[in-house]
């Protein structure tokens, strides 16, 4: 096994140092008893209990996982959509135009996209809601899943739909019993990647968002322009919290599900 120069050595405890250093002192102070949050008081639980008494908060919560949920479920059929008819549709007429279209969101500054989206619904009269963030979540989020769909149809063994449709079935069913299951993990993986966008967009959910439909996102960048509270900090560990348990379990998933396919193979050897 090839070792670790000391500068590698070096170089990753700083890099994780300073990206992990940060998280513990949050989690630390966040069982902090005093209100600084600054300045150690004892431990404590109470603001965990303050923020679950946070209407304010709750309401932010459950409005942005409404708004996750429901725009990677459009963004991930649209976007199978459309790396379908990239990769599978051929030279058409407008096929330049229609992947730019696709892929603009990627390098498109997010300010710029979400006045846009603003000056449209303004346009067409559409009052700012929970709507108007699902509907500017999904732009921006189905090129995300278009690419990673895309890249898996690519690669995609065509001869399987060939012969489904050589048994007879219609290329709609050909598509759902063959292609679908097979490019399945592209899919649910293009979901997962849409959910965490909409998670963590802060800019253009300031744009299209409305008085009565306020992210979280949103609601701590506005409670920590006004100072950082220990609810905050509360906030901040339970969604850490959520993260890492989220990675630790798929992690331990995925390392199971090879070591089943490996002692598969080897009974079928």
């Amino acid at each position: 096994m090839r070792r670790l120069s000391w500068f590698n050595t070096v170089s990753l405890t700083l890099g994780f140092a300073f990206l992990y250093i940060p998280m513990l002192i949050l989690i630390v102070y966040s069982f902090n008893g005093g209100k600084l949050v600054t300045v150690w008081a004892g431990f404590s639980t109470k603001w965990y209990g303050e923020l679950f008494r946070n209407e304010a908060f709750l309401d932010a919560a459950l409005n942005t996982l409404k708004v996750a949920v429901l725009s990677s479920t459009f963004a991930t059929v649209l976007g199978t959509m459309a790396a379908y008819t990239m990769v599978r549709g051929g030279r058409f007429a407008g096929r330049t135009l229609f992947s730019g279209m696709i892929y603009a969101p990627l390098v498109m500054p997010e300010v710029i996209t979400g006045l846009s989206l603003l000056l449209l619904f303004i346009a067409i009269g559409l009052d700012r809601s929970i709507t108007t963030i699902v509907l500017a979540h999904t732009t921006f989020s189905m090129c995300y899943v278009s690419v990673v769909v895309s890249s898996r149809l690519v690669t995609f063994d065509r001869s399987l739909e060939e012969a489904a449709l050589d048994l007879g079935a219609t290329p709609f069913h050909a598509f759902r019993l063959v292609t679908l299951p097979i490019i399945a993990p592209a899919v649910i993986s293009g979901w997962l990647l849409a959910f965490t966008l909409s998670l963590d967009d802060l800019v253009i959910a300031s744009f299209t968002a409305g008085p009565s439909a306020t992210t979280l996102p949103i609601k701590i960048f506005s409670a920590v322009r006004l100072g950082v509270s220990p609810e905050i900090n509360a906030l901040s560990t339970i969604l850490i919290s959520i993260v890492a348990v989220g990675v630790i379990t798929t992690s331990l998933m995925s390392k199971r599900a090879i070591a089943q396919r490996q002692r598969d193979e080897q009974e079928a050897n």
